[in-house]
């Protein structure tokens, strides 16, 4: 057994991100684990761009609200101690209301081959942040 050094706060990429986020890196995965795992923090409205992961990704809301978009138009809300996982390379965003922080675990595995194991894509529009929600 050992203990995992912690990486400084990291903020997020505005290539990969609107708004403000931030996040401390849990576990960065390593042999034989490809687990990775971030506390990612989100300022009122920030939100990540579309993406996917190869092998899907899990995302456990700490605190706030958080919001989950797919590209059927579908957006969906959460709330602290609510886990929502998403499919291997299911395009996807997530991030906070626009009226609350949103803390959540957002927890993936890397590919075994070492390829792309997030795929990221192009900026959350405002209208697609704004899309009515849904709690199911």
């Amino acid at each position: 057994m050992h203990f995992i050094e912690q990486q400084s706060t990291s903020r997020a990429p505005a290539e990969w991100f609107t708004g403000d986020a931030w996040w401390d890196v849990i576990h960065p995965a390593g042999e034989p684990s490809r687990m990775r795992v971030n506390l990612v923090r989100f300022a009122p409205g920030a939100r990540t761009a579309w993406h996917r992961h190869a092998l899907g990704q899990t995302l456990h809301v700490v605190s706030g609200v958080a919001l989950i978009g797919t590209r059927d138009g579908t957006v969906f809300e959460a709330r602290p101690g609510e886990t929502v996982s998403c499919p291997p390379d299911e395009e996807h965003w997530h991030g906070a209301a626009p009226d609350h922080f949103m803390e959540h675990l957002a927890m993936w595995e890397g590919t075994a081959d070492g390829t792309a194991e997030t795929v990221w894509a192009e900026h959350v529009t405002d209208e697609q942040y704004a899309r009515p929600r849904t709690r199911s």
